[in-house]
């Protein structure tokens, strides 16, 4: 419905529906609809990176597990199906395709991020465990990584949304940066130390036991 913006909406709706039933055009969810060039409407295809552009626009989606490892640096791989994150309780399948693995309620903070800030907090609540470097080069790059531009500022402002154990690693990691110690100090103290945490590829951090990570046997 946006490229008809300038023209009256109530007629263009009647139109693009009448074209829908008729099979010249394919809705794909409401206000978007597909035409396929050169090969019958059956059997073309809309392309996946400019779906998951337009469901982007109208909730924020985030790449998650080996998308999101990758696009950080800590793997080569890519997916064989997409994977991504959202704030939403849910994304129009027919956007996004049947196929792709979506982890929804992430918190609405992460609205506020770039896509490559919400993708290290992806890549911390999995551990680290999406790398396919050593447990010191995950290390040494997530430590450049959480100082890179003003990525610990914007971190900074969202940490209190994540769940405990995000927490935990990223206080771990932000202390062995020397980043701000008020922030630290909240950080620490947001946390209930009876409980242990799984630092994963992280475990072996010089301070993984001050900030209550489960000890590697």
């Amino acid at each position: 419905m946006e490229n008809f913006r300038d023209l009256p909406f109530t007629a263009v709706a009647r139109t693009l529906s009448r074209l829908a039933r008729s099979g010249v055009i394919r809705r794909l969810s409401k206000g978007i609809y597909y035409h396929g060039r050169g090969a019958a409407l059956d059997d073309s295809k809309p392309d996946p990176t400019a779906l998951l552009r337009l469901a982007s626009r109208k909730k924020p989606v985030f790449p998650s597990g080996l998308a999101a490892a990758n696009l950080l640096g800590f793997t080569s791989q890519t997916p064989v199906k997409l994977e991504i994150a959202t704030c939403a309780t849910s994304l129009p399948r027919k956007l996004i395709g049947q196929d792709t693995v979506v982890h929804t309620r992430r918190p609405k903070a992460w609205a506020k991020l770039w896509r490559t800030d919400a993708a290290f907090l992806d890549f911390l609540r999995r551990g680290g465990r999406t790398s396919d470097l050593s447990p010191e080069e995950t290390v040494r790059l997530s430590l450049r990584l959480l100082v890179q531009g003003s990525r610990f500022e914007r971190l900074a402002k969202v940490w209190a949304t994540e769940p405990p154990r995000v927490r935990a690693l990223l206080g771990a990691l932000c202390e062995l940066r020397e980043r701000d110690p008020e922030t630290l100090r909240r950080m620490r103290n947001s946390l209930n130390f009876e409980t242990q945490f799984d630092f994963g590829m992280f475990a072996g951090l010089p301070n993984a036991k001050a900030w209550k990570a489960k000890q590697l046997h």
